[in-house]
């Protein structure tokens, strides 16, 4: 999940070195942190959010399918 994540991010943004994300394993739940750079903020987010809708639509299917519940925060 964390990989998936991250490899999303590091080709959405300007600045791949300072993309990070932290996983939180919980029981049957995994909540994820992504951190980017607070100049590309608006490139994770999107025009009324589309983008991050997007990822979060993405990683909720690919946690779907490892019958886990997972959960996304953008952070800078």
């Amino acid at each position: 999940m964390k990989e998936l994540l991250t490899y999303v991010a590091k080709n959405l943004v300007d600045h791949p070195d300072q993309v990070s994300v932290t996983e939180h394993i919980g029981d049957g739940e995994t909540a994820l942190e992504l951190r980017v750079a607070s100049e590309d903020m608006g490139k994770v987010i999107g025009r009324q959010g589309r983008i991050a809708k997007w990822i979060r639509v993405l990683m909720r299917s690919a946690g779907q399918r490892q019958g886990t519940r997972v959960s996304v925060e953008i952070t800078d």
